[in-house]
């Protein structure tokens, strides 16, 4: 069986519990708690050297970390990673964008206000983040508002996996996401499909 190491509230860890929980794969979870400092820890630096999750290790001892590659490299081969080069590669941007653009401003005020419960403490950094995270959801508004149910394809994938984790979150860390319809739209198509589970779900 596969070993997932994650922080239950970690939008990243939540991308591969989702994948999982959708193709079925079992897997036993190890929790590394990030704010007593157990990913820093020798015997996580031993797993992965980054000191981060999550982290799937598989019965061989092979280790996968990195949460986009980690979707790729277990839907391939699913209805989860569209099969034509194109759509692939569309995936890929979908994938960099949301690690690049969408992740950081959506994922760290939430981290502040939700997880650490600091957000007045933090508010410079809640203020300088919110005009990135408004571009970023601006962004795929623009894209679900041409017209696409899903990010590749028409159909359900990791890209939406991908994006779903941080965006639907988004309230958390302050955003208002009543500007974005179509992501609103979006996300509870996602909650629809068959096999979904909640951040919080075990």
């Amino acid at each position: 069986m596969l070993t997932l190491y994650d922080f239950p509230t970690s939008g990243n860890c939540y991308k591969v519990r989702l994948l999982f929980a959708h193709l079925g794969i079992p897997f036993r979870r190890v929790h590394r708690d990030i704010l007593k400092g157990e990913t820093r820890a020798a015997e996580h630096l031993a797993i992965n050297p980054a000191g981060k999750v999550p982290v799937v290790e598989t019965e061989t001892g092979a280790r996968y970390v990195e949460s986009g590659a980690i979707l790729w490299h277990f839907a391939r081969g699913t209805r989860l990673l569209p099969g034509t080069v194109e759509d692939e590669t569309r995936t890929l941007q979908w994938l960099l964008f949301e690690q690049s653009a969408l992740a950081i401003p959506l994922g760290r005020p939430r981290y502040f206000i939700k997880i650490l419960g600091k957000g007045g403490e933090f508010k410079d950094d809640i203020a300088k983040l919110m005009p990135l995270g408004q571009q970023a959801l601006a962004r795929i508004e623009s894209h679900l508002a041409e017209g696409n149910p899903y990010f590749v394809g028409r159909r359900f994938s990791i890209a939406d996996i991908a994006l779903f984790a941080y965006a639907h979150l988004a309230p958390d860390g302050g955003y208002d996401l009543a500007p974005y319809p179509a992501v609103r739209d979006w996300i509870e198509r996602v909650r629809a499909e068959p096999g979904h589970i909640a951040i919080d779900e075990r």
